[in-house]
């Protein structure tokens, strides 16, 4: 079935745009005109090589996406009908192909879950659950406005985290450039002058490495485009990923902001399926693969089986050794009171800020140490290239 981009007119003259999904250009012109819309122009995303194919879809597009529905849901707006206006209005192509394609399977019979659950790449398990439990239950306006909070509260965090860590990388990469600079084209300067004089070690030691610099750096580029691929393919396979997720959640303060980080998305994605009716398993079974950290999702998988075999929840996570005493506390008098959805929920609340508070912390620390070791790169510079010439200025005196 291919995608085709149209411009119509309705009855009334006014030119409408959007996405349809039609096994040909006929079958496109057929179902417009079903939707009482005179196709203009019909466009195949397919053959332009644009359109929904060519963007991803982002957590905040879906986030968007999902509190528009809500409010055409709430206020009384066809399920067909809202969903249609989406796929006119939605920016991302992509997602609004997908929308259109949702939209003709709730046409064509299915629940808007199950119209989802077609499309895992965009609509994830957590999702699908969410808004199936919604449709059960009769509530689906306020889930899929619960789901686009959760999506704009996963997305700031994450921007904070990674706009945290762009100065320091930054500092690093421009420390580099210039070092780098210092070495190939300063550098071989001062060799010429000393070379009639004896030199100390750390200037012997400056020169061979700006030689091996300025000699060797179609083999230095080389190893460092083969240790990147190699550093990339072994991430990218499971073994890979787990040893640096044990790595990572190791390190004393960017560890401790992982592990916060990951829990705040545990209790988050927990408590919102709890809170919207699905059941703690399947809840748990979905929401330990939202912690984007394959040790953790394990713990938490083993956790899931003895909650399974009749054991609290908060007995196994504490086992792990991930999570912080005073949550699991939190967590057990949660399940006794019966109100483990809300506590997981404030949890999440907590453990952000105090995320935000250890990133903020984290990014402090970085700052001085980097500043430190660019100073302490100055220094070498200095003492290998200006003590020589001291001592050629005490020598001639």
């Amino acid at each position: 079935m291919a995608t085709y981009q149209y411009l119509a007119k309705t009855s009334a003259g006014k030119e409408v745009t959007g996405l349809i999904q039609a096994e040909s250009e006929t079958a496109a012109v057929r179902a417009l005109d079903e939707r009482a819309l005179f196709p203009v122009r019909l466009t195949s995303q397919e053959r332009t090589g644009k359109g929904f194919r060519s963007r991803r879809v982002r957590a905040r597009d879906l986030a968007v996406m999902y509190g528009q529905l809500s409010d055409l849901l709430g206020a009384d707006v066809p399920a067909l009908r809202a969903l249609d206006i989406l796929a006119r209005s939605t920016v991302n192509t992509r997602l609004a192909g997908h929308i259109n394609r949702v939209r003709e399977d709730v046409a064509a019979g299915k629940s808007l879950a199950d119209a989802m659950a077609a499309f895992s790449e965009v609509f994830k398990p957590l999702h699908v659950a969410m808004v199936r439990a919604g449709e059960r239950a009769g509530f689906l306006e306020e889930v899929l406005a619960n789901l686009a909070n959760f999506l704009e509260r996963q997305d700031e965090l994450r921007n904070k985290v990674l706009g945290a860590m762009a100065y320091p990388l930054l500092v690093v990469a421009v420390g580099l450039l210039v070092g780098s600079g210092v070495l190939i084209a300063l550098v071989p300067q001062f060799e010429g002058l000393f070379e009639d004089i004896p030199v100390h070690w750390p200037t012997r030691l400056l020169f061979a490495l700006s030689g091996v610099f300025r000699n060797l750096w179609p083999l230095l580029l080389l190893g460092a485009v083969v240790a990147v691929i190699g550093g990339w393919s072994f991430l990218a396979s499971e073994r890979g990923r787990r040893r640096w997720d044990q790595w990572r959640l190791k390190i004393p303060v960017i560890g401790r902001i992982a592990r916060l980080v990951a829990i705040t998305r545990f209790c988050r994605v927990l408590g919102a399926m709890l809170a919207n009716g699905v059941p703690l398993l399947e809840s748990l079974a979905i929401s330990k693969d939202a912690t984007g950290s394959p040790v953790l999702s394990e713990a938490i998988g083993e956790a899931s089986e003895n909650v399974r075999a009749g054991e609290t929840l908060a007995g196994p996570l504490g086992a792990s050794g991930f999570f912080p005493v005073e949550i699991l506390e939190m967590i057990a008098v949660a399940e006794e009171s019966n109100q483990l959805e809300k506590t997981l929920l404030r949890i999440a609340d907590t453990v952000e800020r105090r995320t935000n508070r250890q990133v903020d912390l984290g990014v402090r620390l970085i700052e001085p140490l980097i500043l430190v070791v660019l100073a302490a790169g100055i220094a070498v510079f200095a003492i290998a290239l200006v003590y020589p010439i001291f001592s050629m200025a005490g020598a001639m005196r």
